[in-house]
């Protein structure tokens, strides 16, 4: 399905590869005002977090260097993980992905180039080893990094200091996740990722405006649909671009909001209407997950199956019946469809009927009938609950001591978005102060991909060695600060 459409599709999206912006950066501080002998270590601060590839200028002092320089160099997003070793790593993720490397450079002088790019504030380089006949002179170390944001087309956020501060590293953290395409982050995993895309697009509109590179990732994701049409969670543009084979159940229903989006930020209809079929077919392809007559999605117990948040605990069923619910109000936005309006009206009410606790004003999910946040967040962003019930349940879960808590800045946009859906601008406000806030008092540079503030060395990986400390998701203060939403007098205009 599709299939005659996804060369061009593919052309489209290569054609709208960006140049990257590009700058040589030396660090401010750090760099060794004597020569180095063996054991020795330095640590660079390049003042800012930066993503590129690192070189090094070398020399040499004393007798003339009969053995190799034998160096390892790691590259710390912050000053946490300069610290941080792999000992008794047991992570189920690949520790490939920790961002250290060894070398050996035979011949002094030399500029040795590292191929790698990195994500880095800090590096620490330290002497394993070299002959006790000469010392290690660094000359010079300078990284070249890149980004597909143009700083200059930026305006200063006005107001108070601390939205300030917050402001600057969420676009921080923007602008080192747009390179070739609107990666998820630049240490780990590298990838193009919906859910990331969404939240990443909806930033963007407000800030860099880099609008071809929106368009340029919703024309990969229809480029790789499987061969149902099946957008997948995610993909990989090298060597080649190839769809990953991990499908989720809300991520490849936010194609269709970030199309949206898309198209209400840029007003191109022509690309809306090109890729609005692919957009409607994700509704299509979800039916098979409903029971007809309940209208209720089936829950699954595969890991995975849907997102939401990272909380292997959460049930996601309901949360799942309100994403779709969502996106296909999503849909109605660009096509009009009174089958598909029926059948939100349908499944909302399913919802509310099967899951809606009228005792407690809040909503559960599974047979467990459990509790959480997630599910009252989506209970509100996807109209399931309205009016008093809306504020009634996010209310409901702030006095529940058992209602599961988020733990990603991803779920924590969703839950601020809530709040202004429900007129509650200064508590959302508070609540990007409290929690990106929480992580700006850390001094990082950019925001996280999960952020516990009662445990910030938290991993759902088994160890925080390979989390990642510049993430996507995480950018939407931003947002918040500069698309008005958080006035008084605005209106969600979202799906």
């Amino acid at each position: 399905m599709f299939e005659e459409k996804k060369a061009e599709w593919l052309h489209i999206a290569e054609s709208l590869k960006p140049t990257l912006h590009r700058e040589t950066v030396r660090p401010i501080s750090g760099m060794p005002d004597h020569a180095l002998a063996e054991n020795d270590q330095i640590v660079l601060d390049f003042g800012n977090h930066f993503v590129g590839r690192l070189t090094l200028k070398l020399s040499s002092q004393g007798s003339h260097p009969d053995a190799p320089v034998w160096l390892a160099v790691k590259f710390c997003e912050n000053a946490r993980e300069l610290n941080e070793t792999l000992d008794g790593y047991t992570g189920w993720i690949s520790k490939g992905w920790v961002q250290q490397e060894q070398a050996h450079i035979d011949v002094l002088p030399a500029v040795f180039h590292f191929s790698r790019r990195y994500a880095f504030r800090f590096v620490k380089i330290d002497v394993l080893a070299l002959s006790l006949r000469y010392r290690l002179v660094i000359e010079d170390v300078f990284a070249e990094v890149t980004t597909a944001a143009d700083d200059s087309v930026l305006c200063p956020l006005k107001g108070d200091a601390r939205d300030i501060i917050i402001d600057r590293i969420a676009l921080r953290t923007l602008r080192n996740c747009m390179q070739d395409f609107f990666e998820d982050g630049p240490k780990r995993d590298r990838r193009l990722w919906m859910g990331d895309l969404r939240l990443q697009a909806l930033t963007n509109s407000v800030t860099y405006r880099n609008d071809a590179l929106v368009r340029r990732c919703l024309y990969l994701f229809a480029a790789t649909a499987d061969r149902e049409g099946r957008i997948a969670a995610c993909l990989f543009t090298e060597p080649r671009v190839e769809a990953d084979d991990t499908y989720m159940f809300d991520y490849s229903l936010f194609f269709i909001p970030t199309l949206l989006q898309y198209a209400q930020a840029t007003g191109d209809r022509t690309t809306m209407d090109d890729l609005l079929p692919l957009a409607l077919h994700q509704l299509a392809l979800a039916e098979a997950q409903f029971d007809p007559e309940t209208q209720l999605i089936r829950d699954s117990d595969r890991l995975g199956w849907c997102f939401v948040d990272w909380a292997l605990p959460l049930n996601k069923q309901f949360c799942a019946q309100a994403i779709w619910i969502y996106c296909a109000r999503a849909a109605l936005q660009m096509k009009t469809d009174p089958l598909l309006e029926e059948k939100v009206l349908l499944r909302r009410e399913a919802a509310r009927k099967h899951w809606y606790d009228r005792e407690r004003r809040l909503f559960v999910s599974g047979a467990e009938r459990q509790i959480s946040w997630a599910s009252q967040v989506w209970a509100v962003l996807a109209g399931i609950a309205e009016g008093a019930d809306a504020a009634a349940c996010l209310d409901a879960a702030a006095a529940c001591p058992d209602a599961l808590p988020m733990v990603t800045p991803y779920m924590m946009h969703h839950y601020a978005e809530a709040l202004c859906c429900v007129n509650r601008k200064t508590q959302a406000r508070q609540v990007i102060r409290d929690y990106w806030g929480a992580m700006a008092d850390q001094g990082t540079d950019t925001y996280w991909e999960l952020f516990n503030p009662a445990d910030p060395d938290e991993s759902p990986y088994g160890s925080p060695v390979v989390n990642s400390f510049c993430h996507a998701w995480s950018c939407t203060p931003a947002w918040f600060l500069r698309s008005g939403i958080l006035e008084e007098n605005a209106q969600n205009t979202r799906a």
